[in-house]
């Protein structure tokens, strides 16, 4: 196998990326001038070496506790449950929250083998447990596994005293009627509100 496959394989392997964007990135990279590999290389290395889960929330930080959960000016008594520390990042574009996050680290998907024990829920009930949280969001994603996830969350988050919420859900700005599916009209329908 050759280096060009080696580096091939190893790009197709990313999330998103097939075997022919693999091979058009990796035919990028022979033809770029060799500072612009060497700083994607280090970029790479030092991701790996210095961003860790943050002790707190568990989003992706070089410094713990992250920016949002050291900042005083948020507003402790919420916490926000995602899956996915890229979440929390799609929320914070919006300049809607004001809250704190907690980042599950996937969601329930028995037929992939991941159940509560492979999920940060444990600190989450702690942080909850301790008093200072009136609400939790429930932000996991629309999927089946999502809203297992969320149920289950309100099962075990609801009986602490604390009010529980889920994202909306409906039909996206600019969307037609026409190209949405039944459950996301469904949804809109089921979720309308007073004008």
């Amino acid at each position: 196998m050759s280096a060009i496959d080696d580096l091939t394989g190893e790009l197709a392997r990313l999330p998103g990326i097939g075997r022919k964007t693999a091979l058009r990135l990796a035919f990028h990279l022979l033809k770029a001038p060799n500072d612009d590999a060497q700083r994607l290389a280090r970029a790479i290395v030092t991701v790996r070496e210095r961003v860790r889960p943050c002790e707190t929330c568990g989003n992706l930080t070089e410094a713990t506790p992250c920016a949002i959960c050291a900042n005083p000016r948020r507003d402790g008594a919420t916490v926000c449950v995602v899956e996915e520390a890229s979440d929390i990042m799609a929320i914070e574009r919006t300049g809607e929250y004001r809250g704190m996050y907690h980042v599950l680290g996937g969601r329930l998907s028995p037929l992939d083998g991941i159940g509560p024990s492979e999920l940060n829920v444990q600190p989450l009930l702690r942080r909850v447990g301790g008093g200072a949280v009136s609400e939790v969001v429930l932000a996991t994603n629309p999927s089946v596994e999502g809203e297992a996830t969320a149920q289950y969350l309100r099962t075990l988050i609801g009986p602490l005293g604390v009010r529980v919420t889920r994202i909306a859900r409906g039909l996206p700005v600019g969307g037609d009627l026409e190209y949405a599916d039944g459950v996301t009209i469904a949804e809109a329908l089921t979720h309308r509100r007073e004008m």
